[in-house]
């Protein structure tokens, strides 16, 4: 034993970790198996992205329309304050006295004293650069501008209305207009101030876009609690397709997807699943079925096969030539047998029908030609359709011979067999009727099965009873049915009814007028 094969003899085998095979979902890592990002979730994630995003945008915009009518307000309030301050002095006379002003500080005074400040707006006035006063303030409201020098070295000394925007450490933003004034025999040069507090004339606008996010958030919030049901909701179909994948087996195919009735795409999808999946079973079963209606039937003539071969003796010449007459026998039997059986498995398959337009009555004449030889039976074609259908005429033909062989080999000879068809209400009609000993009234549900054979008194068919379950598969094929018409001791019909599918008819070519 070489050195490695002693350390591996050596490990304990309770402590080394055995890797889990990754095919097994059980035994993958509990990280691996989380989807914290599921289909639900991102589709919420989005929608609340999408809303947040127009949310922001409605608010951005409604706040910068808000504050540009504030703005513009502003402006027209300063505008307004110029035409008012003109007015009053243009005529020199105090309107409070009737006689002309006397001093810059009288007309200052009463410009002042004469506008009413609105809420956020201030009238100050300054005379030689010096503070004189300022318009009325509510009980309690602080003098913000008039005790600020940097605010009074900025308009108490202009010598032509400025406007401008002043950033007060106190106030915030000032939006203001400064005018001169002046008086002939005054030799004091005045300055009426008329101040907006831009910052607190906004707060409206920025109070209505901080109600709006919060308003707009606790909707949102509703919003995607809504969101989720209602997306749980619409792809419970997903997670019903989830479920029902993972209970089919290999060996129960049985599983649907619930289908609730919805009209939309998911509703299209689990009946299309749905669909796939009866046809999947149907494949399996008939898969399953073929096997094992092989093994079931297979295995009797093998046994007589292994049986007389057991006891064949090599040296009797005469037993030799009988054991391979038998074995020769039952090897046909086999290979019809498979014939069969497969012929039964292809027609569940598309490609097991090729229609054709046809000749209907060329088919039924065509078809009694090829029964009548087949035994000492006397046979009788009773009506052929005279129409143009379109249908597999190969299979139709297969399916009469089929018909005709059972009759014979449950008559007698001299019986009578006659076929037949006929275009009734928009069905065509094919038949082949006896006058053997009918069928069992027991037996008339089982007879179209499968290795079936009739328990009647009349004489056993040696076939393995695959005839009438392949002539149903063959109607069936069509879109038909086969029906079956017996009274015992008075013979039986057997009648193959498809849909009458007429041909199209090409239109005819244009007539072309001689060039």
């Amino acid at each position: 034993m070489t050195t490695t094969e002693s350390r591996r003899g050596r490990r304990d085998p309770a402590r080394t970790p055995v890797p889990p095979t990754p095919a097994d979902p059980a035994a993958r890592p509990r990280w691996r198996r989380a989807r914290p990002f599921t289909a639900r979730t991102r589709i919420i994630g989005w929608v609340l992205l999408l809303v947040l995003g127009a949310l922001a945008v409605m608010t951005f915009v409604t706040w910068r329309l808000l504050v540009q009518a504030t703005e513009a307000r502003m402006d027209e309030g300063l505008r307004f304050e110029v035409d008012e301050f003109t007015e009053l002095t243009a005529s020199g006379v105090n309107p409070r006295t009737g006689l002309p002003f006397g001093t810059v500080d009288e007309v200052i005074g009463e410009a002042i004293a004469y506008n009413v400040a609105r809420p956020n707006e201030k009238f100050l006035g300054y005379v030689d650069g010096t503070y004189r006063t300022q318009s009325r303030q509510q009980p309690g409201t602080p003098e913000l501008l008039a005790g600020d020098p940097a605010f009074a070295a900025l308009v108490a000394t202009v010598a032509e209305p400025t406007r401008g925007t002043y950033g007060s450490p106190t106030a915030g933003e000032i939006h203001y207009l400064a005018i001169p004034l002046t008086l002939e025999g005054d030799p004091a040069r005045g300055v009426i101030v008329a101040a907006y507090l831009a910052d607190a004339e906004r707060a409206d606008a920025d109070r209505a876009a901080q109600l709006m996010l919060l308003v707009g958030g606790a909707t949102l919030l509703g919003g995607a609690a809504a969101a989720w049901l209602v997306a749980g909701r619409i792809l419970r179909p997903l997670r019903d397709v989830a479920t029902t994948a993972r209970s089919i087996t290999e060996t129960d195919l049985s599983g649907r997807i619930p289908d609730h009735g919805e009209g939309d795409e998911l509703g299209d999808l689990v009946r299309t699943v749905n669909a796939m999946l009866d046809r999947v079973e149907t494949g399996v079963a008939a898969q399953r079925r073929f096997v094992d209606d092989a093994g079931h039937e297979l295995r009797t003539p093998i046994t007589i096969v292994r049986g007389h071969l057991d006891v064949l003796d090599p040296t009797d010449p005469d037993d030799v030539r009988g054991t391979v007459a038998l074995v020769d026998d039952e090897l046909d039997r086999m290979n019809r047998m498979v014939s069969d059986l497969l012929l039964l498995a292809r027609s569940e398959q598309p490609a097991f029908l090729r229609p054709t337009p046809t000749d209907v009555a060329a088919l039924t004449e065509d078809a009694f030609v090829k029964v009548a030889a087949l035994d000492d039976r006397e046979f009788a074609l009773e009506t052929a359709a005279r129409v143009d259908a379109v249908l597999d005429p190969q299979r139709i033909t297969q399916a009469l011979v089929a018909l005709a062989d059972n009759a014979c080999r449950h008559t007698r000879p001299g019986d009578r067999i006659a076929l037949g068809s006929q275009l009734c209400e928009g069905r065509l009609r094919f038949w082949v009727s006896d006058t053997g000993p009918g069928v069992a009234e027991a037996d008339r549900a089982r007879i179209f099965e499968r290795f079936a054979r009739g328990s009647g008194p009349g004489p056993r068919s040696e076939g393995a009873g695959l005839g009438l379950a392949i002539v149903r598969a063959i109607a069936v094929a069509h879109g038909g049915e086969v029906l079956l018409d017996s009274v015992p001791g008075r013979g039986a019909a057997f009648t193959l009814v498809i849909p009458a599918v007429v041909p199209a008819v090409a239109a005819p070519a244009p007539h072309e007028e001689p060039s």
